[in-house]
């Protein structure tokens, strides 16, 4: 059985086509400005078999076309490691489309992850990699951990070659901004050393899940920061190679 927080029914940008998405509930990070503070505990969310969630997805299948599929979000699914694998082994012997949407922070190339992963690579088709800070200490501070094993998944990912869209979301104002030209040339140059990213997304931040914060009764910690207007967002489109990736 796995955690489910939500799902949604006609996805269109987290991944190719049409996308039937499936929340996991459970993450390990903390990130000062996440829109999905009530999917962080593991056990909070609705107890789904891999079977029931494909059954939903299928009802919908007539509208993926040639692109669609199911995409596995959160939280953070690399938690329920083995309910994943589980829901995109069966998704890929219904030849269903499978996309993971992942900030990779539970990432090892140690034992019993790492073989484990790589099995969920066998049948994943996509993966969104969120890259939240290039920087070391800022991501620390942004989010609660380190970024090293992130990195080195995008590394892990780029020697099998493994399809990548990575995402990064765009912060203006207050502490530890990502809307930061050093950052952005320094996340673009790392890029540039992966043989598999096909895709560079720039994804604005905004604050509508900031009342999840004050219903959960949690001081939300990035009040400083504000959405980044268009010609930011455009610079950094440029820095991070957006246009040669499109």
């Amino acid at each position: 059985m796995g955690y489910i927080h939500s799902l949604e029914s006609f996805g269109s940008v987290d991944g190719p086509g049409i996308r039937f998405l499936i929340f996991f509930t459970g993450c390990r990070m903390r990130c000062r400005f996440c829109h999905n503070p009530d999917t962080w505990e593991l056990e909070k969310g609705a107890q789904y078999t891999a079977d029931e969630l494909l059954d939903r997805a299928e009802r919908y299948r007539s509208y993926w076309g040639d692109e669609g599929g199911i995409t596995a979000s959160g939280g953070e699914p690399l938690v329920q490691m083995d309910f994943l694998l589980e829901l995109f082994r069966k998704a890929k012997q219904r030849g269903i489309h499978t996309c993971l949407d992942t900030s990779a922070q539970p990432f090892t190339r140690g034992e019993p992850f790492f073989g484990k992963f790589r099995e969920l690579m066998a049948c994943t088709d996509l993966v969104l990699l969120d890259i939240k800070d290039i920087r070391e200490d800022a991501h620390i501070a942004l989010t609660g951990h380190t970024n090293a094993n992130i990195l080195d998944c995008a590394r892990y990912l780029s020697e099998t070659g493994k399809p990548v869209w990575i995402r990064h979301v765009l912060v203006s104002g207050g502490p530890g901004t990502s809307d930061d030209d050093g950052q952005l040339a320094g996340l673009s140059a790392f890029l540039d050393t992966l043989r598999n990213v096909e895709r560079i997304e720039v994804l604005p931040y905004h604050t509508f899940g900031v009342h999840k914060w004050d219903l959960l009764g949690i001081p939300y910690p990035y009040a400083d920061a504000v959405p980044p207007t268009q010609e930011r967002i455009e610079n950094a489109k440029q820095i991070l190679g957006y246009y040669k990736r499109k």
